[in-house]
């Protein structure tokens, strides 16, 4: 099924769009590079805490923890969104068995 067809068929409502949750969260944090991100963030709270900002330290510690884990929590409407917006991760989601697609019916 090409982009256009896919599209098109979802929202007509003719296909059923299953995206595997754990697959989803794996893909969009290497295409995010969360852990990258993630380890500046915890650093930057550790050493906000050291230097006597505790609270504050301890907020980005925070930060750093959990936004990574609502972004994997929330994957699979991204990948959703972005396969509907753009072909190439379309292609990329398919050919990865992120996302499967079937008829509705």
């Amino acid at each position: 099924m090409t982009h256009e067809e896919f599209v098109r068929a979802y929202r007509d409502g003719r296909i059923r769009v299953d995206i595997d949750p754990s697959a989803a969260a794996r893909y969009l944090s290497a295409r995010l590079l969360l852990p990258l991100v993630m380890l500046p963030v915890l650093g930057a709270g550790v050493a906000l805490v050291l230097t006597g900002s505790i609270w504050s330290g301890l907020a980005v510690i925070a930060l750093g923890i959990v936004a990574p884990r609502l972004i994997k929590r929330s994957a699979p409407h991204f990948i959703l969104t972005q396969a509907i917006a753009e072909e190439s991760v379309y292609r990329e989601v398919i050919e990865a068995s992120i996302l499967r697609v079937t008829p509705n019916g």
